[in-house]
């Protein structure tokens, strides 16, 4: 077990199979309202946890979900299963929505601060306790993940919170492999650092 699943990440279930891709992208093509909505239940969770760690912001996240499945819905000619799964070409389509805001808005995502007033009381349970505890790492390695350039953070969010291979990471950043894992090595380091930092204070 990861220690970013220790703190509380799930990982997604296995990855579908590229027939099946093939067959959903098909009936979509012949206007089965039904293949839609298989696509989203199957996909739009991680295509939502992966914009919403990279965007630090719940409406910027929906967003880029919603245009991602409108431009599935708009035609599939730009997908390609010898580049990446159905779900990594979504991501890829909500990552460029994201970019896209980031750019027009000319914004960074601010570091959240703790509120960290009103102490426990003293006979506070063995259990309430561990929960503090796990709820304080949980957000020390959000604050520091926030704190990772887009790049990082994204390499990070794809191979370590989502467990995505780095292929499929890779062709949703729209990178090589060997770019990919250079940008997780670099944001592994950087993360260990911050959270150093963070247990000194």
């Amino acid at each position: 077990m990861s220690w970013l699943t220790r703190l509380g990440f799930v990982a997604p279930g296995a990855a579908p199979a590229a027939a099946d891709d093939a067959a959903l992208l098909a009936r979509l093509a012949a206007g089965d309202g039904d293949a839609l909505a298989a696509v989203y239940r199957r996909e739009s969770g991680a295509v939502y946890r992966y914009a919403l760690a990279l965007a630090g912001d719940e409406a910027a996240a929906l967003d880029a979900v919603h245009e991602a499945f409108a431009q599935l819905l708009r035609g599939t000619q730009g997908f390609d299963a010898g580049r990446g799964t159905l779900g990594a070409y979504l991501a890829g389509m909500a990552r460029h929505q994201l970019l896209a805001q980031w750019r027009d808005a000319r914004r960074h995502v601010e570091l959240d601060e703790a509120d960290e007033d009103g102490a426990a009381p003293g006979a506070a349970s063995d259990a309430s306790d561990t929960r503090l505890a796990e709820a304080q790492q949980h957000h020390q390695l959000w604050a520091a993940i926030r704190r990772l350039s887009w790049p990082q953070r994204e390499a990070i969010v794809l191979v370590d919170l989502q467990e995505r291979s780095y292929d499929d990471a890779a062709a949703i950043a729209g990178v090589s492999t060997d770019v990919l894992r250079t940008r997780l090595h670099r944001a592994r380091q950087r993360l260990a650092d911050l959270l150093a930092v963070g247990e000194r204070r």
